[in-house]
């Protein structure tokens, strides 16, 4: 049964891994195109896409509580019931999109928090105002994805992601340089990019979801329902820890850039390879994750706790030795990585000071994605949330700020990193042990 859902997990993974490489590909299309145009627009970018990915991820998190919703559903047999619970997250999505709107076009709060450059505050507002049109969309597909997850139905997702990708990286190259035929827009034609990508990625899923013959037996638009409490109420008892999780997680990297953006735009920029190359390789764990969360689900559903038990067992195995080798293979070729960024050799010194960081704590960042969103696949949330808490903000962060501007020797940047790697072993350990205990508790 190991071997078996090994080969399930990686069957899953691996279409999952290539599309959010693909969406990946979007930001390292951004990072790439401003690194060559301009330092100022780089850095904007680093503190505004770390802005939009935060509010992006929270809101995105809670309506990831389908999938444990569906995978259950499905594995206990009631597919009947799978329609009525993804119309009541569509209606959460669209619920959801009027803060996310909001917050991306008065983001005066965060940049409050740092002293930033005016003339990359005014670029970082520009590219959020481009952002907030696409929200919409980026949720109502976001919701999609993970009813696809939770189905097991990875391919639609691939497609999507390759063609969403291709097309940004035509329109945002046109915009940037002005190849269009008008000025060259800079950060804010990445903005309007990804914001027209968007709408696109929800067209092409509304696509699939009406015309998918694998989709025909569910009936997901028949008998449509207006929003109901008690599924909402549902939905957001499981999604909002799994939200409020993804919030500490990212938001403590993008409160990372907003107090290094203090240090300088050379310092931001740089910072900014590192964690693009950081979010990269994270992909890898992510991907091997939510495919253990789609097993541990839908055996969980069928109430199969031995089965449950090895998805569980094949996601840590997979994840721990395959971020293992990636963490080797970034260090290897760190110093062509950063120079493929950035002509610009302060930035790129900068860059190379930081990335060992990202190639030593590769491990721990597996052990602890696989831990909660196995935990997440049993319906697991709020204990997951409070080790993130304390991980992230508290030692990740405050320890960061501590380690950079405020130690006997001040770290800058590298403090950042350093904190986040102790903040990530502890965050293995703890959700290792909750996962252990919560298995043991199910099969007694």
């Amino acid at each position: 049964m190991f071997a078996q859902q090994s080969r399930l997990i990686v069957a899953h993974a691996t279409p999952i891994l290539i599309a959010q490489l693909a969406s990946m590909g979007m930001m390292i299309i951004d990072t790439a195109l401003l690194g060559h145009y301009g330092t100022d627009d780089l850095a904007a970018v680093a503190v505004g896409g770390g802005i939009y990915i935060s509010v992006l991820f929270a809101l995105a998190g809670i309506l990831q509580a389908i999938a444990p919703t569906v995978a259950h559903l499905q594995g206990a047999g009631r597919q009947a019931e799978i329609a009525a619970a993804l119309q009541q997250a569509w209606w959460l999505a669209l619920l959801l999109a009027a803060p996310g709107v909001y917050i991306l076009l008065h983001p005066a709060p965060l940049f409050a928090l740092s002293r930033i450059d005016p003339a990359v505050e005014d670029k970082a507002r520009d590219y959020l105002a481009m952002l907030a049109i696409g929200m919409p969309a980026v949720l109502f597909y976001r919701t999609f994805h993970a009813f696809c997850n939770a189905l097991g139905r990875p391919r639609p997702l691939l497609l999507i992601s390759l063609g969403s990708t291709l097309l940004h990286g035509l329109l945002a190259w046109s915009l940037v340089t002005g190849q269009w035929g008008g000025e060259a827009l800079g950060v804010r034609g990445c903005g309007v990019s990804n914001a027209a990508v968007s709408w696109f990625s929800m067209l092409c899923a509304s696509g699939y979801l009406c015309f998918a013959r694998a989709l025909q037996p569910y009936r997901l638009l028949a008998g449509w329902q207006l929003p109901r409490r008690r599924p909402l109420g549902a939905l957001l008892r499981l999604g909002l820890p799994m939200g409020f999780s993804n919030f500490v997680e990212i938001s403590s990297f993008t409160l990372m850039a907003l107090f290094v953006a203090q240090l300088g735009a050379t310092v931001v920029a740089g910072h900014r390879i590192v964690a693009n190359l950081a979010a990269i390789c994270y992909m890898l764990p992510l991907a091997l994750a939510i495919a253990t969360l789609a097993q541990v689900g839908q055996a969980a559903g069928a109430r199969d706790w031995r089965r449950a038990e090895c998805s569980v067992g094949a996601g840590l195995l997979l994840a721990g030795a395959l971020s293992t080798l990636l963490g080797v293979l970034l260090w290897l070729i760190a110093a062509p990585l950063t120079a493929a960024y950035t002509d610009d050799p302060a930035v790129q010194a900068v860059a190379l000071t930081l990335v060992g960081y990202v190639a030593l704590y590769q491990l721990f960042d597996a052990v602890q994605t696989i831990a909660a969103h196995a935990l997440r696949g049993y319906k697991i949330t709020f204990v997951p949330m409070l080790v993130h808490l304390v991980c992230f903000w508290g030692i990740g962060l405050f320890g960061g700020w501590w380690l950079a501007f405020h130690a006997r020797q001040p770290m800058g940047a590298a403090g950042f990193w350093l904190a986040s790697l102790l903040g990530l072993v502890l965050a293995s350990l703890l959700l290792g042990e909750v996962l252990r205990r919560a298995v043991q508790a199910l099969e007694q």
